[in-house]
């Protein structure tokens, strides 16, 4: 029997490709803007068409033209800005929301049976469903039935606390069930702890292990990973260190004395992950102690590209190449692959089902 095949649109480095993946469909084409995102995205996943380029300026009836009623699911994340905003109404054809549009018009082209969308989670509820409504309409006309909601990558062995609205369309009037939670907690250290205790400026792309898997969760992500890589630490600043010194573990910014505070907007800011809790969301600049929660439990610095990837759930085998701002970048706006697995396994259950 072949493999189911999938489509994904504003790809990123491939997290949700890399979680279908691992549910044994086959990822046939992707399209991602962002040259050196899309070049790690090629790098990860050797069999997959990328096409590298805005989707506003491709032909899109030329690309999908030969991919009409042959593709499984067509997955994908477009971003909304506008479903984040509270106050006027914005609809569907807010120009912030466009790019939506270009996944609807996908899913109208290739006609797959299946498709999944994942975006922020105030796009649900936000104008008191408005855009919920909206998105089922235009699906319905398309001949789909929704089945949506707020998925916590927590729930699903990861060790994060990652929200975003999921919604499974899928051809006629039968729902797809989302996927039940796993309830198995994977902490910080559980994911991290086997990783070298690198200090301030230290680290390679490339090193050995240290240190021998301490965690099933570590096992599995280790899996085939003969080498650890991205795993280095940031050149923090001499002020940056000094103010690092006086927190201690499970503690932050209330240690500091008043001319070491700074002025931030983020929460978590000059604070240390707790060793045994879940993580906060895993941003795009994660190697600063002023972005978030991001320094490492017990040492003097943010945690790592490797460490990041750790806590979004992907296997070390999965390099993320290019500047470190596009490692961060690739890592920090991804789907944690494990929540696109259990996604994935749920399409799976509702095909053996329609088989019978």
């Amino acid at each position: 029997m072949s493999k189911p095949t999938v489509i994904d649109l504003f790809a990123g480095v491939g997290g949700l490709s890399l979680g279908f993946e691992l549910n044994g469909f086959d990822v046939v084409l992707a399209n991602e803007y962002d040259e050196s995102i899309a070049r790690s995205y090629i790098f990860n996943h050797k069999t997959t068409k990328m096409i590298i380029g805005d989707i506003t300026a491709l032909n899109l009836q030329d690309i999908f033209d030969e991919y009409k009623n042959r593709i499984d699911v067509i997955i994908g994340g477009p971003p909304c800005q506008g479903f984040s905003q509270k106050g006027q109404r914005k609809t569907i054809n807010d120009e912030r929301n466009f790019l939506f549009k270009y996944f609807v018009k996908a899913v109208e082209l290739v006609s797959p049976k299946y498709f999944v969308m994942e975006n922020v989670p105030n796009l649900l509820t936000a104008e008191n469903g408005y855009f919920k409504k909206e998105i089922t309409d235009l699906f319905h006309a398309l001949g789909y039935t929704l089945n949506c909601d707020v998925l916590n990558a927590a729930d699903f062995g990861v060790p994060q606390n990652r929200k975003r609205a999921v919604i499974i369309g899928k051809k006629g009037v039968r729902k797809v069930k989302l996927p039940v939670p796993s309830n198995r907690i994977v902490t910080v250290w559980d994911a991290i702890s086997d990783l070298a205790f690198l200090d301030s400026g230290e680290g390679t792309e490339e090193q050995e292990y240290r240190f021998p898997a301490d965690s099933d969760y570590q096992r599995l992500l280790r899996k085939g990973s003969k080498l650890l890589y991205n795993h280095v630490a940031t050149n923090h600043s001499k002020i940056a260190l000094e103010r690092l010194a006086m927190i201690p573990p499970n503690a932050g910014k209330e240690m500091l004395p008043q001319n070491h505070l700074t002025k931030s907007i983020y929460s978590g800011t000059w604070t240390r992950m707790r060793k045994d809790e879940v993580s906060v969301t895993i941003t795009t600049r994660f190697d600063t102690p002023s972005s978030g929660k991001f320094t490492h439990p017990y040492l003097n610095r943010a945690i790592t590209v490797r460490e990041a990837a750790r806590i979004q759930s992907f296997p070390d085998v999965f390099v993320f190449i290019g500047n470190k701002s596009s490692q961060m970048k690739q890592v920090g706006n991804a789907v944690p692959p494990l929540l696109a697995k259990a996604i994935a396994k749920s399409i799976i259950k509702d095909m053996e089902n329609s088989d019978e």
